[in-house]
């Protein structure tokens, strides 16, 4: 299972967002108080739209909470490192969590400098400070799906059926 950690995220638009990644992914989401919004403010329920009810999440008074109830295997996304989400090898029998910081200020550096082996970055233009929080989420998830063959996942369009394409304008 692959477990996508908020550190105290701040923008609703940005978890509703990701809460819609998770459930379209197969997800796990962690979110670590504070959160500079509430759980049910529209923006978060707009960009979260009606993938909820699919939706497993858990929320933690601080990080010490959310150490104390989750084991695995942890990744920390921040600018301050060189790897990348795509050079990592994730172990296929273990519970994996990405965690990501705040939109203001990342994953504090004290954690980040205890666990600089889990570190890693997206690459991007030097001019640019950073993505999308949420950006991050679907790149990063995208990566350790990939290496683990999307288990759970579909590649098949069920709504509209695989030969839409084909059928198109007939």
């Amino acid at each position: 299972m692959i477990h996508i950690v908020l550190y105290e995220p701040e923008i609703p638009q940005n978890t509703g967002n990701i809460m819609r990644t998770c459930a379209a992914l197969n997800l796990r989401l962690h979110l670590i108080e504070p959160l500079g919004f509430y759980l049910d403010e529209k923006h978060l329920r707009r960009a979260g739209m009606d993938y909820m009810e699919n939706l497993t999440y858990t929320v933690y008074e601080n990080w010490q909470d959310f150490c104390s109830k989750n084991q695995g295997e942890f990744y920390y996304v921040t600018r301050y490192c060189h790897r990348t989400p795509f050079s990592f090898v994730y172990p296929q029998d273990a519970e994996i969590y990405l965690i990501f910081g705040k939109e203001s200020t990342g994953i504090p550096k004290e954690i980040l400098k205890a666990n600089l082996p889990r570190c890693m970055r997206i690459p991007m233009v030097k001019e640019a400070r950073s993505l999308n929080l949420s950006n991050c989420v679907a790149v990063c998830a995208c990566a350790v799906l990939d290496q683990l063959g999307w288990p759970g996942l579909s590649a098949d369009e069920w709504l509209k059926g695989n030969d839409f394409l084909e059928q198109y304008g007939s």
